[in-house]
């Protein structure tokens, strides 16, 4: 059936190896999948190791379920595990992207006037902790929207060409690289092209969100793997009045849909990473990731 649902089940393993004992930690974790219109949560249990002291949760600014979590008891090791099944409901099917509105007045519903109603999407116009708006964005972003170009259809082309302009390079970036610099290496990771986008689609005045998630481990037989299934993924949302957030993956050059679990969003990956907080000790560390993502 066209819509039937997908149900994936998610293994996900941190696990953080300190040179020296951490003597006391607090850490913020992003670890519970979101439930939407588009995705159930069918089941979820984590576990971390050594057992917290202390263990809460809170649901943030973005509507993420957030653990906070302090470890009293020194540790050379710390490990979050979660087992994660979801059904995901088809999103695309019916999606017209030159149906939808231009680019130029989804911009303008969203600025300010005087009077005016407020939308909740302009909170993702601006510049965030990771992404800035220049004007190298925008003179990029701008061959994808020349004037009248419907939203939807001008996100794509951008998302189609960020995908082949830029190279995936592990190696080139690290996790706190602002997207200015990864657009000017033209390189990175998921996080970086979906930085680079947003940062784009920002500078031309229009919502865009930073969606953190899982991909598909198995694809199904004919269909490539794809980029960035081995760990945790990153990916955009554009927002498109009547059809909603409309999400892509510029890393795989596809529509985010029934491959990719959405584990959070925020304004870029400062919102929304696995693990932050401080620890007292620890030296140098390194940290081991394993996420294993299959249909059932």
């Amino acid at each position: 059936m066209k819509n039937a649902p997908v149900v994936l089940s998610v293994s996900h393993r941190t696990t953080y190896r300190y040179s020296t004992y951490v003597e006391t930690a607090q850490h913020l974790a992003t670890i519970r999948p979101i439930a939407c219109s588009w995705q159930r949560v069918v089941s979820h249990t984590e576990r971390i190791e050594p057992e917290p002291s202390y263990l809460n949760s809170r649901i943030d600014a973005f509507g993420n379920d957030v653990l906070y979590f302090a470890l009293d008891t020194p540790h050379e090791r710390l490990q979050l595990v979660s087992e994660t099944t979801v059904a995901l409901t088809p999103r695309w099917n019916d999606l017209d992207p030159d149906a939808t509105p231009g680019w130029e007045e989804v911009a303008d519903a969203l600025r300010f006037h005087v009077g005016g109603q407020f939308r909740a999407e302009v909170e993702f116009c601006f510049a965030s902790p990771n992404i800035a708006l220049r004007a190298s964005l925008r003179d990029y972003a701008l061959p994808s929207f020349p004037p009248g170009q419907p939203v939807a259809a001008g996100a794509i082309d951008l998302m189609h060409r960020i995908h082949e302009d830029f190279a995936y390079k592990p190696s080139a970036t690290m996790f706190d690289t602002p997207a200015e610099r990864a657009f000017e290496l033209k390189s990175g990771v998921c996080q970086d092209f979906a930085q680079v986008m947003i940062g784009c689609l920002r500078s031309l005045g229009l919502p865009a969100r930073y969606v953190s998630g899982y991909l598909r481990n198995d694809p199904p037989p004919g269909q490539p793997r794809l980029i960035g299934a081995d760990a945790s993924h990153a990916w955009v949302s554009v927002y498109c009045p009547e059809s909603g957030w409309i999400d892509l993956d510029p890393t795989n050059d596809v529509l985010a849909d029934v491959d990719h679990v959405t584990l959070a969003i925020g304004r870029d990956y400062s919102d929304v990473s696995l693990l932050r907080g401080m620890i007292l000790g620890g030296g140098a560390h390194r940290v081991e990731v394993g996420v294993t993502v299959l249909a059932l």
